[in-house]
């Protein structure tokens, strides 16, 4: 008996592993991968918000700056149990996204290697060209320069500000008649970002802005543990959920793109977008910047004043010009 007992299980785990073989198929794969969800765009709370300051700037004819996007750093130095960094290194290409869903004109200066191995093949008369001439010239000027570039990095991760939970367990006072449990936990954390704009030509940071947002994780779980005649039955079941924590550098990264190119385009952005913000549920966008202005520093004060008005990048350099920088 014990023989047919071992059999079955062999039988039932050998059934569970049918589909995996040894051996590859004729299309040279030993398992075909599980899971058929297709690519999706990747928005966040706060791409609606860039789309309306792109269309706004396209209808009004608003000159877009050239804008360059440095090193976006994770100075959090947070690593994983596996050994990987918790936290994205490709904040610098969220940034770039996100300036280009709102019109920004965007020049490359993140990973340049393949123009300069061009430049200089060039340069050495090795890369040819169609047309009447042979080789590839280079010419002055032909490159065009960025006007303000973007930099920053990603500043903090504060695990479990708070948490809480219950666990509840009951059953009767005989064990044979069943147990039964339950649990929920709720546990918060979160990140920030720090960015400067920077004017290229004057290495003046005309913008400094620091955003964090929380992060909430829950988990939940039951479970009962019974016995029927000479049967143990038990079974637990649960669910965990975290908010993406890349995801929330991301909503950050284009939050922050919303307050500079709203001010590019001469847009308060809790003025021409207000709808995209509002339906978005943003706490900073229209609506309650009033209310909470009543209670924050002189300095943020001052700060969210300097944003009302799209000129204040320009009114130390020269009273003659109007617009950002001499355009109107």
């Amino acid at each position: 008996m014990h023989a047919l007992k071992t059999l079955a299980v062999l039988a039932a785990t050998t059934a569970l592993t049918a589909c995996v073989t040894p051996f590859s198929g004729n299309d040279g794969m030993y398992a075909l991968p599980i899971g058929d969800a297709p690519v999706t765009a990747n928005p966040t709370a706060y791409t609606p918000a860039l789309d309306c300051l792109h269309s706004y700037a396209a209808s009004n004819h608003a000159a877009a700056p050239r804008i360059a996007v440095g090193r976006i750093l994770d100075y959090t130095g947070s690593v994983s149990e596996e050994g990987g960094r918790r936290i994205t290194q490709g904040a610098s290409l969220m940034a770039m996204s996100a300036f280009n869903k709102a019109g920004a004109r965007l020049v490359e200066r993140f990973d340049t290697s393949v123009t300069e191995l061009e430049l200089r093949y060039a340069n050495n008369r090795l890369i040819g060209q169609e047309g009447d001439e042979n080789v590839r010239r280079i010419y002055a000027g032909q490159m065009p320069g960025s006007d303000y570039y973007f930099v920053g990095g990603i500043t903090e991760l504060n695990y479990n500000i708070r948490s809480t939970g219950v666990d509840a367990q009951g059953g009767h006072t005989d064990a044979r008649d069943g147990v039964g449990n339950a649990g929920a936990r709720l546990y918060v954390m979160n990140i920030a970002l720090d960015f400067r704009l920077i004017d290229t030509r004057t290495l003046e940071v005309v913008d400094v802005i620091s955003y964090q947002k929380q992060i909430i994780g829950r988990e939940l779980r039951a479970g009962v543990f019974s016995f029927f005649d000479n049967t143990i039955v038990d079974i637990a079941g649960g669910e965990r959920a975290l908010e993406p924590v890349q995801l929330a550098v991301r909503a950050g990264v284009e939050r922050a793109v919303v307050e500079v190119m709203s001010r590019f385009y001469n847009v308060s952005d809790s003025g021409v977008c207000a709808t995209a913000l509002q339906a978005s549920g943003d706490p900073m966008g229209p609506g309650e910047t009033q209310t909470a202005a009543n209670n924050v520093s002189p300095a943020t004060a001052a700060i969210e004043q300097s944003r009302a008005n799209p000129d204040t990048w320009n009114d130390r350099r020269d009273t003659n010009f109007t617009g950002l920088r001499g355009r109107s």
